[in-house]
């Protein structure tokens, strides 16, 4: 049998050990790094995705909304079909919106009244699809190719055909009744621009990756190169899924309610593109093993020759005895003995850093623990402060300061949007003849269950104040029906009418309503109409709205 020396034993064992050890770690390494990878990158598909399925949610609402306040417009109620104001308010929105390639009204025969650039005027679109589901409510459609107007406007420069998506609302008169439909035909292209800078956004952070928009069905609307295809997609909205060579993320387009509209996007990237880092990390590290491997095995070859020496001498000293040879000397300090000594060194050393290391642990657990009392008590006085800072300090109500905050922010987006809101003062009757009467205490009582009253019969979004003194202001942001303005207030005055305060018994508002109105150069004209509302409702002989 071969036998081989002390020394070639611990030199492969050494070797070989470090070698499998090195490599297994690479290969576990690596499979972490491509699962992390692959999360990662599944991931921030799954966040672009959602950035273009809200962005374009977002823009078909407004566009929507759009056509259904154009229908609603007062000449459009009238019933004047034929009205010059009509053709110009769909001029204007044109222009301000260059994704709008056709806006016309028709009757309810379909027949086209008026058009921007006079196109469809007078022809009939009773058969298509917008018309029909505009008859019936607002609609938002899937795209489709010219019909009438592949004729009548410029073809596309890369030759593909011409695609819309509609919009359409009903026309109804002052009596509710529909006598006609507002449509709209937006380039498909405007759709396809919206999410390619959602999703291409971070194209340079994350390389190949493609935006596609699904319909209901599954079947691909953009790019051209798919469309009709059917894309395998995991559960939609769920995340991401890795198949057929791509990580695919689907998210569904957050359309307007009031239509049957059901889009999604996917954002997909290659695998083997989203791989490719993690797979140079796995070739990198097992690289790393071999060359670490050989390096190890010469540390081996090094030490197995020092711990084999004193070995050889005692066996070459054993063999001049055994051979009676003269001249055998035998180590009498062998150098393991040194080893050992340097072993219980280093273990009084590693046992002295471990006890300091442990003092470190508990002084900054004792530290961070320190720190996050401060935050947290720095974070309830910010708190604090900014309630303080924000709300009346008698009644809890917002205070004056926030009201022109907030009525700051309704004019602007009025002013964007076009979406309207109220205004609401009210004022405490005879409330002076209450602080001469019965003190300030009890006049301070009835301004807080007023403020208690006027917040119990408010919606979540409606926002309350202390306007000043016993005069508090209410900000109606929605005022469609049935809480319209009116609505509201009388519920408060009714409220107020009926509760029973202490001492006092009865305590009657009376409250001013004020619209927005396009016209205002400030929202100190609304205040001045709101107040002046007020006064009126005072001199009616209180306990009034007006």
């Amino acid at each position: 049998m071969l036998k081989a020396s002390l020394r070639s034993h611990l030199t492969l064992w050494f070797a070989g050990l470090s070698l499998l050890t090195l490599l297994s770690v690479g290969f576990y390494v690596g499979h972490i790094a491509t699962e992390q990878m692959k999360q990662a990158s599944g991931n921030a598909l799954l966040n672009t995705a959602r950035s273009a399925a809200s962005l374009l949610g977002e823009k078909l609402r407004e566009r929507q909304l759009e056509v259904y306040l154009l229908s609603r417009a007062p000449h459009l109620e009238r019933g004047d079909l034929d009205n010059p104001s009509i053709l110009k308010s769909m001029q204007l929105r044109t222009q301000a919106r260059a994704e709008y390639a056709w806006m016309g009204v028709t009757d309810a025969e379909g027949k086209v009244h008026q058009a921007v650039n006079d196109l469809l005027v007078g022809q009939s679109v009773q058969q298509r699809p917008w018309f029909q589901a505009g008859m019936r409510g607002e609609y938002t459609g899937d795209p489709h190719e010219a019909v009438l107007l592949a004729k009548k406007l410029p073809a596309l420069p890369n030759g593909e055909p011409l695609r819309f998506i509609d919009f359409a609302a009903p026309i109804r008169n002052a009596d509710g009744q529909v006598i006609g439909v507002l449509g709209a035909h937006a380039h498909w292209s405007w759709v396809t621009r919206i999410v390619e800078s959602a999703a291409f956004s971070h194209k340079n952070s994350t390389p190949d990756i493609e935006a596609l928009i699904i319909d209901h069905d599954g079947k691909v609307l953009y790019p051209e190169a798919l469309m009709g295809q059917q894309l395998a997609t995991g559960a939609k909205g769920q995340g991401w899924t890795a198949g057929n060579g791509f990580l695919t993320s689907v998210v569904n387009v957050p359309t307007p309610s009031s239509t049957a509209l059901s889009w999604s996007i996917a954002v997909r990237q290659p695998l083997e593109t989203a791989l490719q880092p993690a797979r140079l990390l796995m070739y990198k590290l097992l690289i790393l093993g071999v060359v670490a491997a050989v390096l190890f095995g010469l540390v081996a070859y090094y030490l197995a020759l020092y711990l084999s020496r004193p070995i050889e001498q005692l066996a070459r000293s054993a063999r001049q005895v055994q051979n009676q040879q003269p001249g055998a000397q035998f180590p009498l300090q062998h150098p393991v003995l040194e080893i050992a000594q340097l072993g219980q060194s280093i273990d009084a050393m590693t046992q002295s850093l471990l006890g300091k290391e442990r003092e470190l642990q508990e002084a900054n657990a004792s530290l961070e623990a320190t720190v996050a009392q401060r935050t947290a008590a720095l974070t309830q006085a910010n708190a604090e402060l900014l309630s303080l800072a924000t709300h009346d300090s008698l009644t809890g109500v917002y205070n004056r300061r926030r009201f022109d905050e907030k009525l700051t922010e309704y004019t602007l987006l009025f002013r964007r949007t076009g979406r309207p809101f109220a205004l609401l003062l009210i004022d405490a009757d005879h409330f002076k003849r209450i602080n001469d009467g019965h003190g300030h205490a009890v006049g301070d009582d009835v301004l807080q269950q007023l403020a208690q009253l006027i917040q119990s019969s408010l919606r979540t979004t409606d926002f309350v104040a202390r306007y000043g003194g016993e005069e508090f202001a209410v900000l109606l942001p929605e005022i469609a029906k049935p809480d319209t303005p009116e609505v509201v207030a009388e519920k408060i005055r009714v409220a107020v009418a009926e509760a029973h305060f202490p001492v006092i018994g009865q305590v009657t508002v009376s409250i001013g309503v004020g619209l927005a109105d396009p016209a205002d150069n400030s929202h100190n004209a609304l205040i001045k109409r709101a107040d002046q509302q007020l006064y009126q409702a005072k001199a009616a002989g209180r306990n009034q709205v007006a």
